[in-house]
């Protein structure tokens, strides 16, 4: 039997026509030439290439080396592009001209797929911050008073999200001295480095200054999708914290997925928030269209599990967070970037992050390799996850990975 075409995928592969996720990647030939790729299977999909081999009017769009013009072109462009890759990858009119303009993934470099223009991490997670409260607060309330008020966030550093596989050099600076002395606190490489499990937001159409967006805006700005690693130095971030929150102990790496999941494709993984038991504000009062998403978490050091935080836990949703974010007439930007904070469950396996699942390092993760209160040079993270899909199809979404590597002077 001839072998089976790269567009005769199973019915049941989570990147299927259902899926279509963005990228941006280049072929050994042309390792300067990036290009816009669609993945489908194990396959990427030039295209800006298939859009000119059938005559798309989207053609120019497609044809750009990052998806920034596709994703400030607006939800009803992005649904017709959509429909068309469907199109092109399942008819089979557009068979000959589709088929030769497929790579398989083994073959291509993938790269950071948008320019990132501003970031922002939220800190969604009751479990989540309800844990680090205990962990650092045990004689007090977990959460802070203003918590379940509004989406508590801080802006991070645009210019140092990278993507999947770049290595993440453990960071050095300013350490908390030991109790009771006066002397200059040490410095040097952090000996807690951590991971967080978060799920990120692209925003795509941008928005007027003085103009804040709704709730009901979410899906007209919100262009897709990804897993989100943001690495932590929880001791750095000990001594710098107060008064103003999360500086250099994050500012160093966080990794994001090669692939941006168009949030129309996890339109059937869509839930309820858990229920709130603080009244909200109207601007964040979402009672009326719920905004979770059902997504399955995976985290694995060296391939082995460790961790399986459910998104749908969320106490804040990203509607919320766009909407808090922009309130005040804070306007988007094609790029902006935000992120969930460290999605955890209320089971210990659901923890998102080794403070949590190591409680601060008193109860070490017994892996094959050894034990891990936190990161060792060497580890790598992989971050994986799917979603619901139509019928009983799985949505994927691009896998995070990173290794740590030492420290550089």
């Amino acid at each position: 039997m001839p072998p089976l075409s790269p567009l005769d995928l199973p019915h049941d592969d989570p990147y299927g026509p259902h899926n279509l996720p963005y990228g941006v990647f280049t072929t050994p030939d042309a390792p300067d030439l990036r290009r816009i790729g669609v993945r489908y299977g194990d396959h990427v999909l030039d295209a800006g290439a298939a859009a000119a081999a059938v005559g798309s009017p989207h053609a120019a769009l497609l044809g750009h080396p990052t998806l920034n013009p596709l994703m400030a072109a607006g939800r009803p462009v992005w649904q017709a592009v959509r429909e068309e890759l469907r199109g092109w990858l399942t008819e089979s009119a557009h068979r000959s001209a589709i088929e030769p303009l497929l790579h398989p993934l083994t073959t291509v470099a993938l790269h950071l797929p948008f320019e990132v223009a501003d970031y922002v991490d939220f800190y969604a997670s009751e479990h989540h911050a309800s844990n680090v409260g205990r962990i650092f607060r045990p004689e007090g309330d977990p959460l802070t008073p203003n918590w379940k008020h509004l989406p508590i966030g801080y802006h991070g550093r645009a210019g140092t999200v990278v993507v999947s596989g770049t290595p993440v050099v453990r960071p050095r600076g300013q350490l908390r001295p030991p109790a009771g002395h006066s002397a200059l606190p040490p410095f040097g490489p952090t000996r807690r480095l951590d991971f967080e499990a978060e799920v990120a937001f692209v925003v795509g159409a941008p928005s007027p200054f003085n103009t804040p967006v709704p709730l009901s805006g979410f899906h007209d700005h919100v262009f897709g999708v990804c897993l989100l690693n943001d690495w932590s130095a929880r001791d750095i971030q000990s001594w710098e914290y107060r008064p103003l929150g999360p500086f250099l102990a994050k500012s160093f790496a966080t990794s994001v997925a090669a692939w941006i999941t168009p949030l129309d494709a996890l339109a059937a993984a869509r839930t309820a928030p858990p229920a709130r038991d603080v009244p909200l504000l109207p601007y964040l009062d979402d009672s009326a269209e719920p905004g979770g998403l059902d997504l399955r978490i995976e985290v694995a050091i060296n391939g082995h599990p460790v961790s399986r935080p459910p998104f749908a836990a969320m106490y804040w949703t990203a509607a919320q967070q766009l909407a808090h974010m922009t309130v005040n007439g804070a306007s988007l930007r094609t790029g902006d970037l935000f992120a969930s904070g460290t999605v955890s469950g209320p089971e210990p396996d659901q923890r998102g992050c080794l403070l949590e699942l190591t409680w601060s390092g008193r109860d070490p993760l017994r892996l094959p390799d050894g034990e891990r209160t936190f990161l060792e040079d060497g580890d790598e993270v992989t971050l994986t996850a799917w979603a619901p899909g139509p019928g009983n199809n799985r949505v994927a979404l691009g896998e995070v990975t990173g290794c740590v590597v030492p420290s550089t002077p």
